[in-house]
């Protein structure tokens, strides 16, 4: 996905955040988190590990919170604290809800990783020039921000202590230090990238910009087994095959064929990055054997 036209895989992308949000059904909750942790591990398999630690007591919170307030359906299981009923429909509604934010957040993580800010920018740069260059920045802002952060951390500490050292009044303070050089340079970064971007002539009227994507025929089949796919879908979800009602009583349609089918095409829309990029390594895997 790294390598197709970025139109192609924003749209991807797009499509599979929209059909993730938009249903509630199990079994499509569960194949957008099946997608979404596949391709996620081939993009970075040293720190899929990782990710779904922190990842997990997240959703599970979310998870949890959820029967707090919401007190309806049709099997009590008990009574809380405060004389609200703890029913089964509001647990297993939770637990959709938090599979349906851990699958939007690894997809998020896949886009971040494949959509860099050169390719949102040679998307919208002519259509609205000043927002792609400042949602570009933004994306690319939290993880140089927490980086800087560490650096000027372990340069303080080095030099005296740092944190470390002192009560807990002087940890917060010396941490507020920290903060205080890491929002400066972001302030100076900011202030010296548009200055530069400015001098380049970004958001002229008749600017032109180098760009090496050019839109092939891979690209266009990708792009048309990806709207034949989510089109299939979409059809599913207008006929109602993947309605799903959580209360009172938790009740979905009976299975078919023609919603197998659909579950099918789902399944494949999601599974699709992740299926090529194991397919490149192992084309690549296969010429470094010939070598």
């Amino acid at each position: 996905m790294a390598r197709v036209h970025p139109a192609v895989c924003f749209g991807y992308f797009c499509v599979v955040i929209l059909l993730t949000v938009f249903q509630s059904h199990p079994f499509c909750l569960g194949i957008s988190l099946i997608g979404a942790i596949s391709y996620l591990g081939t993009l970075r398999t040293e720190r899929l590990g990782q990710t779904l630690f922190w990842l997990l007591p997240t959703t599970l919170a979310a998870a949890l919170i959820n029967p707090a307030f919401n007190h309806r359906g049709a099997t009590i299981l008990g009574y809380l604290p405060g004389g609200n009923p703890l029913t089964l429909e509001s647990i297993l509604y939770g637990l959709a809800a938090a599979s349906m934010l851990a699958a939007l957040l690894l997809w998020s993580l896949c886009y971040r990783r494949v959509m860099t800010a050169e390719k949102f920018i040679f998307l919208f740069g002519r259509v609205a020039p000043s927002l792609s260059l400042l949602f570009s920045v933004a994306m690319a802002f939290v993880p140089r921000f927490a980086a800087r952060m560490g650096e000027v951390a372990r340069a303080r500490r080095g030099l005296c202590g740092g944190e470390s050292k002192g009560t807990l009044a002087d940890r917060a303070k010396e941490g507020l230090k920290v903060l205080s050089a890491t929002v400066t340079w972001a302030l100076e970064g900011a202030i010296i990238t548009a200055d530069s971007m400015k001098s380049r002539g970004y958001g002229l009227p008749g600017r032109t910009a180098f760009a090496l994507y050019r839109f092939d025929r891979r690209d266009g089949a990708l792009l048309a087994l990806v709207l034949g796919l989510s089109a299939y879908v979409a059809v599913g979800m207008s006929a109602g095959i993947m309605r799903f009602v959580w209360f009172p009583a938790v009740k979905g349609n009976t299975l078919s064929l023609y919603g197998g089918s659909v579950y099918g095409a789902y399944l494949a829309l999601c599974l699709l990055p992740a299926v090529l990029e194991g397919r490149e390594r192992r084309l690549w895997k296969r010429l470094q054997s010939k070598i």
